[in-house]
């Protein structure tokens, strides 16, 4: 089986736009304003037409079997508004997953959008969570580490106690948690370069660092998306300062908490991946339909086409089993009983 732990929904319909422009227009008259969730009339049709001519169409073109889906990640938007404006968005497009889950069973499984806000606790957050897998059947969480969109200067790194209340959650749930910013409102940052390979990469040292975290809480676990940002390709440098902050070895430290997921777009760089990351902490994803959409001209394939790569890749078949399937139902503990659930 082929499992696809990182997509989004990035074809929604033009309800959904319309109605965040509506919360927007709402903070202009007061950025306090208490929004009511409302109704989002979007009907099966549109979004069954949304999925089928895109992220349909390509998990078969590919030969994917299914694919974790969650919310687009770039119109999370966690710096807009209030709690909310985040909490009633968030709900709105949590729902929508888990229609469109209802509508393709063999094709999509869902992940959650959490409410975050700025100047806000994590404690919504845990509640949606909750609510997700319990009402929706959703197996992960998308975790941003840094709300404000690009400033740094809202919530503290991921091994304080303030984040703990959702990771109780997500332990008690056996849910992990993909770190995952959104859209960057710093003009010095683009959003899905250098915002977000910067922001896993800073994600991956907080976690690094955390000498107590997964001391508390052995069994939470992280995927950093994007091949694991600049780390792969610095993992000499990751190692030393391993050795000279006196921490535990980077593999170590990695085993059973931290995992990289194959949303490089490149042969070499897989390739890079491959040869330095213990394959055990290595998940299969593409992003798709995601940051990068076009035809790579030196290969004339789509360039997030990410399972040719490994395909193409010169590691035993048994390896490419476990980045394909068997790690990630061992990331995704919830994963085995959906798929149960739909026949497959």
């Amino acid at each position: 089986m082929i499992i696809d732990c990182h997509g989004h929904y990035t074809t929604g319909p033009k309800e959904l736009g319309d109605y965040r422009e509506k919360q927007k227009e709402e903070l202009k008259i007061d950025p306090l304003f208490s929004h009511k969730k409302g109704i989002l009339d979007i009907s099966d049709n549109q979004l069954i037409e949304s999925i089928e001519n895109n992220q349909l169409r390509l998990q078969q073109e590919r030969g994917t079997d299914v694919t974790i889906f969650s919310p687009r990640a770039s119109w999370m938007g966690h710096h807009i508004g209030n709690i909310t404006t985040s909490k009633n968005w968030t709900e709105h497009c949590n729902d929508l997953i888990y229609r469109i889950v209802e509508l393709f069973p063999k094709n999509f499984i869902g992940g959650a959008q959490l409410p975050q806000s700025p100047g806000y606790g994590i404690e919504t957050s845990a509640n949606e969570l909750e609510r997700c897998v319990n009402e929706y059947g959703f197996v992960g969480c998308n975790i941003n580490p840094d709300p404000s969109g690009g400033f740094w200067n809202d919530v503290p790194p991921l091994d304080d106690k303030y984040w703990y209340p959702l990771y109780e959650k997500m332990v008690e749930l056996q849910v992990p948690g993909m770190i995952h910013v959104s859209g960057s409102c710093n003009c010095t940052m683009h959003t899905t370069s250098s915002y977000y390979l910067g922001a896993d990469t800073t994600a991956f040292t907080q976690l690094m660092m955390s000498k107590t975290l997964f001391k508390d809480f052995p069994e939470l676990k992280f995927v950093i998306p994007h091949g694991g940002g600049a780390v792969p390709y610095h993992w000499g440098r990751f190692r030393g300062l391993c050795d000279m902050l006196d921490l535990d070895n980077l593999n170590s430290i990695m085993e059973n908490n931290i995992y990289f997921d194959t949303c490089v777009y490149h042969q070499e760089g897989i390739d890079l991946m491959l040869d330095l990351v213990p394959t055990e902490n290595i998940l299969f994803a593409s992003e798709m339909i995601g940051a990068v959409r076009g035809i790579d001209p030196l290969t004339g394939h789509y360039f997030d086409d990410t399972k040719r790569y490994i395909d193409k890749a010169k590691i035993s078949d048994e390896k490419k089993k476990m980045i394909f399937e068997d790690n990630i139902k061992k990331v995704y503990p919830r994963l085995q009983q959906r798929l149960d659930q739909v026949g497959l």
